[in-house]
């Protein structure tokens, strides 16, 4: 009896041992056995205010369904800091919200293959190989990234490519990007017509830029079809009036994937700052 109760005890002692040095750094609900992100409450849409540009483009209904979704991200969604990285709940609500964004027109929740997110301060360093098509030969190598899609249970971010795409007008998006992927790992499929159509959008592209011509969409793009719709997304919401303009069959197709229309967002947003400019100008700046 004896013997079982100093067992229990250093079990017990081992269980809190690791809680206290590894409980902290992940924040979730999944069956981890750690806290969960504590509700952001009313406060949740002013932090998204701040941290995500994308949510002055989004109608009020929009909006009003994002709020909860993101709150539900947050809970069920484990977040780590790679290298004892520390990543504070703003982090945590700037990352979730874009990916919300991208899933606001269907009804289900599609994150539940999702085990978590890993934030790096900046660009990792994966370990790549790359076969020739002619040749057979395999070079294996190390490559910079801002972002990854493990699968299609995992996504790792670089922070700094997170912050600096709210400040940029290219239409890159790294959390687009990498959700877009995770979407297609995790829900393949889809209609052949569609995927038809999305190939010769991408051979399109990659005519384009074998001919050295100067492309709206990203040349990494034409890395393959898979970076191609991952591209395609972040153009899709971050410039969605320019896609919409310069390739109408692709937008189109976005939009019916995406059961989005982002460019009458933007053109909302057009509209109310003429209307604004022209009866109540902007004050003068010092």
């Amino acid at each position: 009896m004896l013997r079982i109760l100093l067992v229990l005890v250093v079990a017990g002692l081992v269980v809190f041992f690791l809680w206290r040095r590894f409980g902290l750094r992940t924040v979730g609900n999944r069956g981890e056995g750690v806290p969960a992100l504590p509700s952001p409450g009313s406060d949740l849409p002013l932090v998204i205010e701040r941290e995500v540009r994308l949510w002055s483009h989004l109608p009020e209904v929009l909006k009003e369904t994002l709020v909860p979704r993101v709150r539900e991200f947050l809970e069920r969604i484990p977040f780590e800091g790679a290298h004892d990285f520390q990543v504070t709940d703003d982090m945590r609500i700037a990352i979730a919200a874009q990916a919300c964004i991208v899933t606001l027109g269907h009804a289900d929740y599609p994150f539940d293959d999702l085990h978590g997110i890993t934030l790096h301060p900046d660009e990792f360093v994966v370990e790549e190989s790359e076969e020739d098509e002619e040749t057979g030969v395999v070079t294996e190598g190390y490559r910079a990234i801002s972002g990854q899609s493990q699968g299609s249970d995992r996504i790792v971010l670089s922070w700094r490519d997170v912050v600096d795409a709210q400040t940029r007008e290219d239409g890159y998006n790294v959390v687009i990007h990498e959700v877009t992927h995770f979407l297609e790992h995790s829900h393949p499929g889809g209609d052949r017509a569609a995927r038809a159509a999305l190939e010769a959008a991408y051979e399109s592209l990659c005519d384009a830029v074998d001919r050295g011509e100067d492309t709206l969409l990203d040349p990494y793009g034409a890395e393959d079809l898979t970076e191609f719709l991952a591209v395609a997304a972040e153009f899709f919401f971050e410039r969605p009036v320019d896609l919409r303009e310069r390739h109408p069959t692709l937008y189109v197709l976005l939009r019916d994937s995406f059961r989005l229309d982002p460019a009458t967002w933007h053109a909302r947003d057009s509209q109310a700052e003429t209307r604004r400019t022209s009866k109540d100008p902007w004050p003068s700046r010092p």
